[in-house]
């Protein structure tokens, strides 16, 4: 299993968001420029997380995105699985009916297991917690010692 751009994306739009807290309205283009993500692709990413629940879009001049929840409710596998869909990691533990063995496959067993593990993982780590240790995607805002570029590089 390997993160998509899209599922990447999706993640540093709502931690920007999460750095802002619920309810607050961010520029689209803010959110483009601060996360490094193409304005057309994140307007793609936003429709997907506004259909999870996730984000309101607010459009006009004033326009933009703003969490529905406290960022401690948000956890990174809703967000990933709001833009690339449930995890899994191969067919025969997302789709087990693809496998007539699957219900007896010892490989099967270790599969399911590492999914729950990953599942798990992903669940416990919200969005308060990651906005709050500041140290991942690029720099929040100009002040903070960055211009747009990945945290730690110069």
């Amino acid at each position: 299993m390997r993160l998509t751009r899209a599922g990447e994306y999706g993640i540093r739009c709502v931690l920007h968001l999460a750095r802002h807290g619920k309810g607050t309205l961010v520029s689209r283009k803010e959110i483009a420029v601060r996360t490094d993500v193409p304005p057309h692709f994140l307007a793609k990413i936003a429709q997907q997380l506004a259909r999870a629940g996730i984000i309101e879009i607010l459009q006009g001049a004033n326009g933009g995105y703003r969490l529905l929840a406290d960022p401690s409710e948000i956890t990174l596998l809703s967000v990933i699985e709001a833009i690339i869909g449930e995890i899994s990691l191969n067919d025969c533990v997302g789709r087990p009916e693809s496998c007539r063995s699957s219900a007896l496959c010892t490989v099967h067993r270790v599969w399911n297991k590492a999914n729950q593990q990953i599942r798990a993982t992903l669940q416990e780590a919200d969005f308060a917690t990651l906005a709050a240790e500041d140290a991942c995607c690029l720099t929040p805002f100009p002040e903070a010692g960055g211009h747009n570029r990945p945290m730690g590089k110069k």
